[in-house]
């Protein structure tokens, strides 16, 4: 029996020393490659930003053979671009069809037309990475009299792949001897270390029967003990996680239930005036267009569902696509105030626009912005009774630009102010499906806020009306590349 329990420690020993190992050298390699990646970027950037070479290059495209007048540029920065003819070279390249016209290396070694070069062909800097590539380059569209070129600098990771074969070997050297030392060590520690060995597969077998509530009790600064609190950890993760599964599926299901809800009360009501229509063929004109107004307008809400519906998976997929531009906030206020004022007086509403700060302009996507802003009075509009009071109101503070739109609506109860931009949420069920409301509407600005950096702000009272604010950074989110 013992010499069982020295043979299995042996061969769990073997296997963590090995698993470690390869951890470390996959790691090792990966850190090379991103470092010699990151260093490549980095450092063509740095020489590209400066404004000398900008303007020596751009002369170079103005001259009769500009092609060899860049080259002569390039190889002057050789030294700070790193190249050399064995892994990395410099080409000057056709801005138009990017056909090979001179370089650091000859015509036939195979360059091909790459992603960051039909960028430049395109006007603009390729700089994009792509690690799963057998090479890292650059490509930076010149412009002159004498046409366009693309300067290209190519790297082909031979350095890069060099440092990890040297990685590689120490590693399988460390490997070995690795693996001498831990079958020494395992055959004379096997008897201390095979009782807390078995408290752990006891333990093990309780968490795989879904039993969490054991810990076990190890205070030992060795392996063992790290083995034992790691356990313990894995099993406290387990648990959450199998809650947070549980809170999803729960969440799924109400998702369904709501979908399913918002989509049969259209279906129904569809279904129910088409079969009249169907089965009554007296039926008044006047009636029966009724009933096809009827059915045209709940076809459109299914359909409004079903849109809406599509937007939040993009959003949650992050698949969906945001144009960024600079442009007037204090405009797309303005026309969206002009847009919404003519609804709020059908209503006899009182709406008044106010600035109360000089408004810069932002970097966003005017079009999901304003989107946001038309939901945030739609609301307004839609959850105050005839006669109320509506204020639009905007400024900037602190690098941000804000909009609040306030009413004296029916408000929302305290314990529900956290939930209104729930999906399918909505503050007065009967009022919302009757303007064509799906209670997702606030999901989707909040999106959108989101991912321009922004926030919204709601305050609201029941019975005395609603305060939301939206608050966007002026040059959008950080993530963003700016014009």
């Amino acid at each position: 029996m013992n010499r069982s329990l020295y043979t299995k420690l042996v061969i769990i020993i073997l296997i963590i020393i090995i698993s470690l190992m390869a951890v470390v050298g996959v790691f090792l390699t990966r850190g090379v490659r991103s470092f010699y990646l990151n260093e490549f970027y980095n450092q063509m950037q740095e020489v590209f930003s400066s404004r000398q070479l900008a303007d020596d290059l751009r002369v170079a495209a103005n001259s009769e053979n500009a092609a060899a007048h860049m080259a002569d540029i390039i190889r002057g920065y050789s030294g700070k671009l790193g190249i050399d003819s064995g892994t990395r070279n410099y080409y000057i390249l056709d801005g138009g069809s990017g056909a090979y016209l001179t370089g650091s290396a000859a015509e036939g070694n195979g360059l091909e037309i790459t992603p960051n070069i039909v960028t430049a062909i395109g006007g603009k800097e390729g700089y994009v990475s792509d690690p799963g590539a057998a090479y890292m380059d650059v490509a930076l569209p010149v412009s002159g009299e004498s046409g366009s070129y693309i300067i290209y600098i190519m790297d082909n990771k031979e350095t890069a792949q060099s440092l990890n074969d040297q990685l590689f070997r120490i590693i399988i050297q460390a490997l070995v001897v690795g693996l001498i030392i831990s079958v020494l060590l395992s055959l004379l520690l096997a008897k201390t270390m095979i009782a807390p060995i078995q408290d752990l597969t006891m333990a093990a077998k309780k968490v795989a029967g879904g039993d969490f509530s054991e810990k076990l009790e190890n205070h030992s600064k060795d392996e063992i003990g790290i083995l034992t609190q790691t356990f313990n950890d894995m099993a406290g993760r387990l648990e959450d996680t199998l809650d947070d599964l549980t809170k999803s599926e729960q969440m799924r299901r109400e998702f369904v239930a709501n979908v399913s809800h918002e989509l049969r009360t259209p279906i129904t009501s569809i279904r129910s005036y088409a079969e009249t229509l169907g089965e009554d063929t007296e039926i008044p004109d006047v009636t029966r267009q009724k009933f096809l107004e009827v059915i045209l307008n709940e076809s459109d809400r299914m359909a409004k569902i079903v849109q809406d519906l599509l937007t939040l998976s993009r959003f949650d997929a992050g698949s969906i696509s945001f144009v960024f531009e600079r442009f007037s906030f204090e405009k797309s206020v303005r026309d969206v105030y002009n847009a919404t004022v003519m609804e709020a007086q059908s209503h006899k509403h009182d709406f008044v626009l106010e600035f109360r700060t000089p408004i810069p302009d932002i970097l966003g996507d005017r079009a999901r912005i304003e989107q946001v802003l038309l939901n945030m009075v739609s609301n307004a509009v839609k959850y105050t009774k005839d006669g109320g009071k509506m204020r639009m109101t905007a400024g900037a503070k602190n690098g941000e630009v804000w909009c609040s739109v306030r009413d004296n609506g029916i408000g929302i109860p305290k314990e529900d102010v956290t939930k209104v931009f729930d999906r399918f949420y909505r503050v007065d069920k009967a009022r919302s499906r009757e303007s064509g409301g799906t209670g997702l509407g606030l999901s989707i600005a909040k999106e959108i806020v989101a991912r321009h950096g922004g926030r919204m702000e709601l305050e609201s009272r029941e019975g005395k009306g609603t305060n939301i604010t939206v608050w966007l950074p002026s040059e959008g989110p950080e993530d963003v590349c700016r014009p």
